[in-house]
């Protein structure tokens, strides 16, 4: 599995014009899933995301982890992080689960992390979302998983 995640101040997803999850301080978490990725890497990945940490302490040092600031977990499938752009200028996307796979694992990823994190928002798995978010630092991370 994939995940980017981006240090926010606040983030939002809407998708026709309606929110479907926001948050304030938090982690934006984008994720894909891969051919042959299943629930126990789902779940691995899950638990990274809530126990990295990249927010500051009071020295200022990346030492605090989402859980331990109390901040939200925004999720947002993102099949674009497989992109193969190796072969010319149009990227490909065989690299990313297919649709059955990709929602199925992108529902675990939300069920998981609602159980082990009390602020779970989230985008809509296939539709065409706009993402709004205040990138905190910047700091981006990305993050692959392999079975």
């Amino acid at each position: 599995m994939i995940a980017l995640l981006q240090r926010v101040a606040s983030a939002r997803v809407e998708v026709a014009g309606r929110v479907t999850g926001a948050i304030g301080t938090g982690l934006l978490m984008l994720v894909c899933a891969e051919p042959g990725d299943g629930e126990a890497l789902a779940d691995k990945l899950v638990a990274k995301v809530l126990k990295l940490r990249v927010f500051s302490d009071e020295a200022g040092k990346m030492n605090r982890s989402v859980a331990d600031i109390g901040g939200g977990l925004l999720v947002v499938s993102q099949f674009t992080l497989a992109a193969d752009t190796s072969g010319g200028n149009r990227p490909g996307f065989s690299g990313a689960a297919g649709p059955e796979l990709g929602r199925r694992l992108y529902e675990r990823v939300l069920a998981t992390a609602r159980v082990m994190h009390p602020q779970v928002e989230a985008g809509e798995f296939g539709a065409d979302m706009q993402v709004h978010l205040v990138n905190d630092g910047p700091v981006t991370i990305p993050i692959a998983l392999r079975a």
